[in-house]
């Protein structure tokens, strides 16, 4: 098998995460490109995977019932969305009547 590259879309188990790689095939009854998904149960030895990575996978031996494959190296890190904080003023909050 070779190397695939997916998506992490989910990494809520421990040293493990579920990544999503799409492939196109030519449909020929409908002469069309077909999209599909395929999700592969990877080993993160660190836990450095979060959900929106872009990852290669390397094939390895079975490390447990699904987990057939380990996560060479992560491609591109997601950006991560932190709210901006309200920013209350001193003035407000050391009021005293």
């Amino acid at each position: 098998m070779k190397p695939v590259v997916g998506m992490v879309v989910s990494n809520k188990m421990q040293k493990s995460v579920v990544v999503a790689v799409d492939h196109l095939f030519h449909h020929k009854l409908y002469n069309r490109y077909v999209k599909r998904t395929s999700k592969f149960m990877a080993h993160d030895e660190n836990n450095q995977c979060n959900i929106g990575d872009r990852v290669r996978l390397d094939p390895s031996r079975p490390l447990s019932k699904h987990k057939n494959w380990v996560v060479a190296e992560i491609l591109k890190k997601a950006q991560i969305y932190t709210p901006q904080s309200s920013v209350t003023s001193t003035d407000s909050t050391n009021k005293t009547d």
